[in-house]
């Protein structure tokens, strides 16, 4: 039999002994031996690492199975037992090939796993990570973005929330372009730089997806950066936003790296905004219950647009309790809050307190 091939295509080699141990159960109406069910597995591993399709292959058994029957003494009990020996030689033939095709499952994710970390952490050789990036249909000679999704409940690879989104995604877009992973609980997606809809789309999937498990969740979304480690670039400066959005309470669900870069220039420098925050607001501790109504009070006043009464609302107060409390910390700071030539000073430090979590903790 050796390289020949059957009428299906497949070699016969995966059929080798098959038709002779059916000729010898019907005549001796015996169950197949351990032996005999090990080479079937065998070869079906075999088959299943040569890349044959278990579909063709059960039709070459059945095939053989029928081209044997003809050397079958006709009885009834040799009749059962050699279709008991043929269920017997397809199952065990179908359990090597699953088995080799789970192994291979694994050492593929494993494989993917592995690229993924390198390509998040920028710890591979670049030339390398560009070779492996185009296995899964990364082209990192072009430029790519970053999308981090962080919901309420820790997103595992694999679960009905990567499921979901994967498929919502990918039913969309080509999936030749697109990688879809998760780390450290978040959901990613990295697509190319100039396709910026497909981040959007996997933004509001995520979104959905995400938000059906309790509180809302954030995306955020790093700018397009070129090269092998534009990848890690770019997932950085989501991480980054992500982070960003947490200590300001900054409104979402999706964020941009691109218009967050204020926020970095101002932590470059500690010092400076720890002295900018102590001059402007540090007066503000000497008002009764603290400083952090009143720093609260400013904040609303600015994220609403100036607007006293929108940040009345926002804080439940009477218009009239929170024009008092501007007052107040005009008094108290020597800034006035609702003059446009102090109201930058004092918006920059609301935000370098929020950055430096004061007045939670000491500056």
């Amino acid at each position: 039999m050796g390289d020949q091939h059957g009428t299906s295509g497949i070699p016969e080699h995966y059929l080798d002994g098959f038709a002779g141990t059916l000729t010898e159960v019907a005549a001796t109406s015996r169950r197949l031996t351990r032996e005999e069910l090990k080479a079937r597995r065998t070869l079906g591993e075999q088959a299943a690492d040569a890349g044959h399709g278990l579909r063709a292959l059960v039709v070459a058994h059945l095939a053989a199975a029928r081209a044997a029957w003809p050397a079958v003494p006709g009885s009834a009990e040799s009749s059962l037992a050699t279709l008991a020996a043929v269920e017997q030689a397809i199952d065990a033939f179908a359990e090597g090939y699953e088995r080799a095709q789970r192994l291979t499952v694994r050492r593929e994710e494993a494989a993917r796993r592995e690229f993924i970390d390198d390509l998040l952490y920028g710890r591979s050789d670049l030339g390398r990570l560009a070779e492996r990036a185009e296995r899964f249909g990364l082209r990192l000679s072009r430029a790519h973005a970053v999308a981090v999704a962080e919901g309420p409940a820790p997103c595992v690879e694999g679960g009905p929330v990567a499921r979901r989104v994967e498929a919502a995604v990918l039913a969309r877009f080509d999936s030749r372009s697109i990688l879809l992973t998760t780390k450290s609980g978040r959901l990613l997606c990295v697509a190319p730089g100039d396709e910026d809809e497909v981040l959007l789309h996997f933004a509001q999937q995520a979104y959905a997806a995400m938000g059906a498990a309790g509180a809302a969740p954030r995306i955020a979304i790093g700018r397009p950066q070129h090269g092998a480690g534009g990848v890690v670039q770019s997932y950085e400066e989501a991480l980054a936003a992500l982070e960003m959005a947490a200590r300001l309470d900054l409104a979402g669900p999706v964020l941009r790296a691109a218009d967050l870069l204020v926020y970095p220039v101002l932590t470059r420098d500690r010092q400076a905004l720890v002295d900018l925050v102590s001059h402007t607001l540090g007066p503000l501790t000497g008002a009764r219950g603290g400083a952090l109504p009143l720093l609260d009070t400013l904040a609303a006043y600015f994220d609403s647009g100036c607007v006293a009464a929108e940040a009345a609302r926002r804080l439940s107060l009477s218009v009239r309790a929170l024009t008092y409390r501007l007052e107040r910390i005009h008094k108290l700071t020597t800034a006035d809050p609702t003059d446009p030539a102090h109201r930058y000073m004092l918006q920059t430090a609301v935000i370098g307190a929020r950055l430096l979590d004061w007045p939670n903790r000491p500056l």
